[in-house]
């Protein structure tokens, strides 16, 4: 979905509104899925010295806890604000997602904003104790796996560091 940027600084007298589904079903985020569309609503008005601009997002994400692998989903619900002016437009530092003819890709917006939104990691719970390295089950089910010297198992790539501290 665009939205004509330039056109509405110079001649927007009433205020834009847009109710969009963005589907990012097949969008790349490294680590998580969103397998339903966003819901997103964008609004601009019109203000003295440019553009107040306001977009939100409802997003569902699916992904794998980062430490024991079982399957989370999350919910986000966000707003952002943006100010533009004209000149903002032809700037070098104009980081809004625009096209030559200065056309705003909401959906770009939307696909940027939420990567911002969700942490790299996500847990199942702030408490999460992971897998367990020699069985493989999870800590907190009652895995009683005890390295036989109570340290942690040794990669075996590692072993190069072990020869330098010598």
């Amino acid at each position: 979905m665009q939205f004509d940027l330039r056109s509405f600084l110079e001649s927007g007298r009433k205020p834009y509104a847009a109710h969009y589904e963005a589907d990012f079903s097949q969008a790349d985020f490294g680590g998580y899925r969103v397998n339903t569309p966003a819901i997103c609503d964008f609004t601009a008005t019109l203000t003295e010295e440019g553009a107040a601009l306001l977009l939100h997002v409802k997003a569902h994400v699916d992904a794998e806890c980062a430490r024991c692998l079982e399957p989370l989903s999350r919910d986000y619900d966000f707003e952002r604000e943006y100010f533009v002016r004209d000149r903002d437009l032809d700037g070098p530092d104009f980081e809004l997602p625009c096209n030559e003819k200065d056309c705003l890709d909401l959906e770009e917006l939307a696909y940027q904003e939420l990567i911002f939104e969700v942490p790299a990691v996500l847990l199942c719970s702030a408490d999460c104790q992971g897998l367990c390295p020699i069985c493989g089950k999870k800590k907190a089910a009652g895995c009683s796996c005890q390295p036989a010297d109570n340290a942690a198992p040794v990669d075996a790539r590692l072993s190069i560091l072990k020869q330098l501290l010598s």
